[in-house]
């Protein structure tokens, strides 16, 4: 009976500890969703806002929301490309590291625009905008060129693998408008044996009666039943 009560508190200590590891895990991952959608919005905001001031203001304010948004826009689109890239081409890893490390000096200029957008001395502003372009510039130029060349690895392998298919296809297509090859090749028939000739058998044979009665033919559902003959 004790040890029933052990193992029955320790099923159940393991079930309540099983259930909290559970909950734990559920609700972390709802927290990390939540994060999720809380920066996809934060940065959508973000880039309109950056929008609406790269086409409204005119002068520093102007200068400098274009640059952040030409930054993030070629960063975002190489972060993409490579990292669904590399699902089916394991060789753009080492690009995704050399990403990584643009990535770091991207998102340092990023953060530097972005302080400069609160600085109130426009004319020290417009004396480093030259500097901001030619970094932006840079990283952008570089941004671009990993993107693509991982599109151009792509389209590559994709009009290879089609070139190869396309060639497998007219070879069977050959094949199969080869009229002198018979469906037979593939598929003998086996030639039925002849019905062995019954032998006659004269010794306790009856003879056949001189009228008998001939048999109906069979009937099957499909048939149309035959109409009488009209008497007059």
């Amino acid at each position: 009976m004790e040890a029933f009560i052990i193992v029955a508190l320790v099923l159940l200590f393991a079930f309540l500890g099983l259930g909290a590891y559970v909950t734990t895990k559920v609700v972390k991952a709802a927290a990390r969703g939540v994060d999720r959608t809380i920066t996809q919005a934060r940065r959508t905001v973000e880039d309109t806002t950056l929008k609406a001031r790269s086409f409204g203001q005119i002068g520093v304010p102007g200068a400098l929301a274009t640059l952040r948004l030409d930054l993030r826009n070629s960063m975002r689109a190489t972060q993409q490309a490579l990292y669904q890239g590399v699902q089916t081409d394991a060789s753009l890893q080492e690009s995704i590291g050399l990403f990584e490390r643009l990535s770091a000096h991207g998102h340092e200029l990023d953060d530097e625009l972005k302080r400069l957008e609160a600085e109130p001395d426009r004319q020290r502003i417009a004396a480093v905008l030259p500097d901001l372009r030619e970094r932006t510039a840079q990283i952008t130029q570089a941004s671009d060129s990993l993107r693509w060349a991982a599109r151009d690895r792509a389209r590559r392998f994709a009009e290879e693998d089609l070139s190869h298919l396309s060639d497998q296809i007219d070879v069977e297509s050959g094949a199969l408008r080869d009229w002198s090859r018979a469906p037979s090749d593939a598929f003998p028939h086996s030639t039925p044996e002849p019905a062995a000739t019954p032998t006659t058998q004269t010794w306790n044979t009856p003879e056949p009666a001189a009228l008998t009665e001939p048999t109906p033919p069979p009937s099957y559902p499909w048939q149309k039943t035959r109409r009488p003959e009209a008497t007059t």
